[in-house]
């Protein structure tokens, strides 16, 4: 090979090495950037997995919630829980306590109707014995009710004519008699109980009136018996509202509830003998002012820490158990600090019972300074357990919290308001009197499901504010909604409470 044939070759070589560099170049370039794909996808997933873990955990969370350690009611518990309820068993035995005054038939002095029941014969020697004088007598007496039967009352007006002016005059029909043919009070008033105090629905009640009463009564006419004593209690329900506004303290609370296929609210304000029930879409301030109780309120709200109440300048006392049941969910899971402060609250509970028993209007100062020492060291053993977490460099918005870590805040910040019935022996742990009275609301959804109009909605808060008013008082229900319906409606006790 010459010279000039080699130099062609080693060309040749180096042209296919600098090819094969190139190429090589190529895939070292391809594969760096098919790596930095994979670092990014790598960290995309552990990101994902990241949020699904936290996603898993809330879904475990909220699995993990029944009524006894959250805010949902005893209907969402689910797979069959076991009651477990917050209070401890009493030494007392089961059934009735000694001293109770019980409930029984008594014998009356003046009965209606006497059978006398006599001897005949003998039992033993078949004796004639109708000669023979009595000589005692054993008294058992049946206490029934007559067989309903309807009392039709004519009316009839004379009319005269002046024979002076020629002018017919004619006598004056009784208050509340107007049409031809209409109910009478009686038979009004129970189908307005029925509604209203037993919460049946129109159409069973119209089956009831029949069936107990013989009242063939349609459903359009018991709805306008409703809208006629909703009517009539106008006035009533502003002078409960107004005895509301006087009261020392009062209980708030709200609830779900349907009216015309949509969500509104019922919310309800009262005392131990009064109540108030209003219906709203709204369930925040909108209502509240509506309501117009809290704004010229001065004295102690007790309710479960909803926001919009604390917008107003009352003094401001939390429902206890609702913070008992976060607590509970909490020390469950192995939170020490939560058990221990659940134990405090409870502590603090029968102190206070146990001052009020004796009549005392306060605890001592020294020992409410105790109480409140050892549950300000409680919140700050969780403050230490739960750190706030902080978002990390360049994230904008709020980082989010544990449960146990927003807890602690609002422990920090209503403070107050936790506390308050520590402080002050007039006002109740919880908020029970509130959800006793919005108890036969959610009765009422789950026979009817809902309200067709806002006018029924309405109409119903109205009458069952006004007969749960009467039933705290011991006022009787019937006669008082006759009264009504007669324009002449029983005003309950007003007194300040």
């Amino acid at each position: 090979m010459t010279i000039e044939e080699e130099r062609v070759s080693l060309r040749e070589e180096k042209t296919a090495l600098r090819e094969q560099l190139v190429q090589r170049d190529e895939l070292i370039q391809k594969q760096q950037a098919l790596l930095c794909e994979q670092n990014a996808l790598i960290q995309q997933q552990g990101e994902q997995m990241g949020r699904l873990s936290e996603q898993l955990k809330a879904l475990q969370d909220r699995l993990a919630k029944d009524s006894h350690k959250s805010h949902l009611p005893p209907s969402s518990d689910r797979f069959g829980r076991k009651p477990k309820s917050l209070r401890h068993k009493s030494e007392k035995p089961s059934g009735g306590q000694a001293g109770h005054p019980g409930a029984s038939l008594p014998f009356s002095s003046t009965p209606d109707e006497i059978t006398q029941l006599q001897v005949e014969r003998c039992e033993v020697c078949q004796q004639d014995l109708h000669a023979v004088a009595a000589c005692g007598r054993e008294r058992r007496q049946v206490v029934d009710v007559p067989t309903p039967r309807l009392v039709v009352r004519e009316y009839q007006a004379e009319q005269k004519q002046c024979p002076v002016c020629q002018q017919i005059t004619i006598a004056a029909f009784p208050a509340g008699v107007q049409a031809p043919v209409q109910y009478g009070p009686h038979v009004a008033a129970t189908a307005v109980y029925l509604v209203e105090q037993q919460l049946l629905p129109l159409a069973r009640a119209c089956e009831v009136m029949w069936d107990l009463l013989g009242v063939h009564m349609s459903e359009g006419t018991v709805w306008e018996l409703i809208k006629r004593c909703a009517g009539q209690l106008a006035p009533v329900e502003q002078q409960i509202k107004e005895a509301l506004i006087e009261s020392e303290g009062i209980h708030q609370d709200e609830t779900g509830l349907h009216v015309e296929g949509f969500r509104h609210w019922m919310h309800v304000t009262c005392t131990p003998t009064l109540t108030h029930y209003h219906v709203d879409k709204s369930r925040g301030q909108t209502a509240l002012s509506a309501i117009g109780i809290l704004a010229h309120f001065t004295g102690i709200s007790i309710h479960d820490g909803w926001g919009s109440y604390f917008l107003y300048d009352c003094e401001h006392a939390l429902c206890l158990v609702h913070l008992l049941r976060d607590l509970v969910f909490l020390a469950e899971q192995g939170l020490v600090w939560a058990d221990d402060l659940k134990s405090l609250l409870l502590d603090m509970k029968k102190a206070t019972d146990q001052a009020r028993a004796l009549g005392k209007g306060r605890l001592c100062p020294q020992e409410v300074v105790d109480w409140e020492a050892q549950f300000l060291r409680l919140l700050d053993e969780g403050d230490q357990a739960h750190p706030r977490a902080t978002a990390p460099p360049g994230q904008p918005g709020r980082c989010k919290q544990s449960e146990a870590r927003n807890l602690l805040d609002r422990l920090r910040k209503q403070q107050k308001a936790v506390l308050t019935f520590l402080e002050d022996l007039r006002v109740d742990f919880d908020t029970n009197l509130a959800e006793r009275d919005l108890r036969m609301v959610k009765v009422q959804q789950k026979v009817s499901g809902g309200f067709r109009s806002l006018a029924g909605a309405q109409a119903f808060a109205r009458i069952r504010g006004y007969v749960s008013t009467l039933r705290k008082q011991g006022r009787p229900l019937l006669s008082s909604l006759q009264a009504t319906l007669c324009g002449h409606p029983v005003l309950p006790s007003l007194e300040r409470t």
